[in-house]
């Protein structure tokens, strides 16, 4: 939708921008207004689901735009979040009598606003754009408030606090013990020195020739003492 700025007239823009910067500064209950400053003819706002309503919970955003003969005529409104409403088209157009037949140039957007977030607590099912919604919402107030509930959960929490999917900090949780993949430290100076022991073949060998050295010495021994038992039987 294009941009009404150069149709309307100086003097409605400077209430416009009053307007905006007053609900900006000092925004009703529940809602945030986003005002645009290349195009103050087009309102972002967001509003939170009323508690006690199956929108409890949701934030759902929400656009105002000002036609070239507003004040005269109401501004459109159009939900950006999808949701579940009688009043509420499947484009996220919204149908309510102060945007339409009840509207009076003295309103004001906050009043707009105030209405819009009111028409979440009061569907009106004779206005409705949404036939199913306003067909449950008189037949089984249930089932529209299971319906509503499931989109406010699923387009309106924002991913439940804006964590779903985040990617993990390497550094987030607890983290292993140094030298803990090093199974050589981990069991201490006597292990390494068993492998270190079998991979040495100069350690192997000088402990052989010392086997071999304390034999020969037994065996030379035996022998004197037998020489010795020998020259005394003579």
């Amino acid at each position: 939708m294009n941009s009404n700025v150069e149709n309307l007239p100086p003097h409605v823009l400077r209430l416009v921008y009053k307007e905006v910067s007053a609900l900006a500064a000092d925004p009703p209950e529940g809602i945030k207004v986003y005002p645009s400053e290349e195009d103050i003819t087009e309102l972002h706002t967001a509003i939170e689901g009323p508690e006690g309503t199956p929108f409890a919970g949701g934030v759902f955003r929400m656009r105002l735009v000002l036609g070239k003969d507003f004040p005269a005529v109401p501004p459109k409104g159009y939900f950006l979040t999808k949701i579940f409403h009688p009043n509420v088209g499947h484009k996220g157009e919204i149908c309510v009598n102060v945007l339409k037949r009840d509207w009076k140039a003295e309103l004001g957007l906050r009043h707009v606003l105030l209405t819009i977030k009111c028409l979440l607590i009061h569907p009106n099912p004779e206005s409705a754009l949404n036939e199913e919604a306003g067909r449950l919402l008189l037949e089984d107030y249930a089932e529209y408030e299971s319906r509503a509930r499931l989109l406010t959960e699923i387009h309106a929490m924002g991913g439940h606090g804006g964590t779903s999917g985040a990617p993990q900090d390497p550094n987030d949780g607890p983290q292993p013990k140094k030298h803990a993949g090093d199974p050589m430290k981990r069991a201490g100076p006597s292990a390494a020195a068993v492998p270190a022991a079998l991979g040495n073949g100069a350690n192997g060998a000088s402990t052989t020739t010392s086997n071999s050295n304390s034999s020969s010495t037994n065996v030379a021994g035996k022998k004197k003492a037998d020489k010795k038992r020998a020259l005394r039987r003579l």
